[in-house]
C-alpha cells in the first residue's frame, strides 16, 4: 500500500510522515517542493511537486493508493480529480469547520468520488507564534478579543489522527472535527506561555478595526475573516469534542504542554 503524504514538509504533513513510519508503514511518498532539502527519515520516497500546480503531480500519483491532502483551495477540484482519476482510493484531507473557510476542500473531494475522510480541526496551537514578536520584545501582547474561547489543538494530535485515518479501516466515509482537550480564552493562552517562559505577560484588547489591521500584516485577507471567528467565541465558545480521545487512545496535548515543548519560539 503506497502513501502520499502531500505538503510534506508543512506543519502538519511533516508530522503525518513520521507518525506513518511509527505506525510501522513501509511505502510512503513524500511531496515536497526540493527534496534535496526535505530531511525526510530513512526510506521514504521525496517527489518533487506541488499542490498549487497541478501540472508537476501525475509521478507523484502515480501507483497511490491512498493520500493525505493538505488544504489548498484554489487546485483542489483539479487535484482530486487527478488523484481519482490515477487510482486513488481513499483521500484523508485536512480541511475546518463544515460550512466554513475550507469546506472547498471537502467539496472537491467528495465530488472526485475517492472514498474520503475528513478532518476538521479548529485553531491551531501553533497560531499563538503570531504573539512571539511581541513576548520576545517585552511583557505586553496587543491582541483582540481576549475573552475569546476556544479550544485549540497541536499538529502533532492532527497528524496523529490522519495516519491513522490512513492505514486503519474503518474510517472512510466519516467526518472528524478535532479539537483540543479544553477551552481557553486567548488570555489565558499568553498567560500559560508567560508561565513557561517564567514570566508574568500582560494582554492589552485592541478594538476590532486595530486588531484586524494588526492580524493583516501577517494574515493578509485572512484577517477579517480570522478577526470574526473570534469575536463570535465570546459569547459561543468552542468547547472540546471526545473524537480527538477516541481516535488517540489518549487525551490531547494540553496548551500549557505545547507551550513547554515550544518555548523557544518565544524567547
Amino acid at each position: 500500500m503506497k502513501i502520499l503524504v502531500t505538503g510534506a514538509t508543512g506543519g502538519v504533513g511533516r508530522l503525518v510522515v513520521d507518525e506513518l513510519v511509527a505506525l510501522g508503514a513501509q511505502d510512503i511518498r513524500a511531496l515536497t517542493v526540493d527534496p534535496s532539502k526535505a530531511l525526510l527519515p530513512d526510506g521514504v520516497e521525496a517527489v518533487r511537486g506541488y499542490l498549487g500546480r497541478p501540472s508537476t503531480l501525475p509521478a507523484a500519483l502515480d501507483g497511490v493508493d491512498r493520500m493525505y491532502l493538505a488544504p489548498l483551495i484554489k487546485t483542489n477540484a483539479e487535484v482530486c480529480r487527478m488523484a481519482a482519476a490515477a487510482g486513488v482510493r481513499r483521500i484523508v484531507d485536512l480541511a475546518g469547520a463544515k460550512g466554513g473557510h475550507w469546506q472547498p476542500i471537502e467539496d472537491g473531494v467528495e465530488a472526485c468520488g475517492v472514498p474520503y475522510v475528513h478532518l476538521e480541526p479548529g485553531e491551531f496551537m501553533s497560531n499563538a507564534e503570531m504573539w512571539a514578536p511581541q513576548i520576545r520584545a517585552g511583557d505586553v501582547v496587543r491582541d483582540g478579543y481576549g475573552k475569546s474561547g476556544d479550544a485549540p489543538i497541536a499538529h502533532e494530535d492532527i497528524a496523529t489522527v490522519a495516519a491513522r485515518c490512513l492505514v486503519e479501516e474503518g474510517h472512510e466515509g466519516l467526518s472528524y472535527e478535532l479539537s483540543g482537550p479544553e477551552t481557553l480564552t486567548r488570555q489565558e493562552r499568553v498567560a500559560q506561555l508567560g508561565a513557561a517562559l517564567g514570566r508574568d505577560l500582560t494582554f492589552i484588547d485592541l478594538p476590532h478595526d486595530e486588531f484586524v489591521a494588526h492580524l493583516a500584516q501577517t494574515m493578509g485577507d485572512f484577517a477579517t475573516w480570522y478577526a470574526g471567528g473570534m469575536a463570535a467565541m465570546i459569547d459561543h465558545p468552542q468547547r472540546p469534542v471526545p473524537a480527538m480521545s477516541s481516535l488517540l487512545g489518549r487525551s490531547g496535548t494540553t496548551f500549557a504542554s505545547w507551550a513547554r515543548d515550544h518555548v523557544d519560539a518565544f524567547r
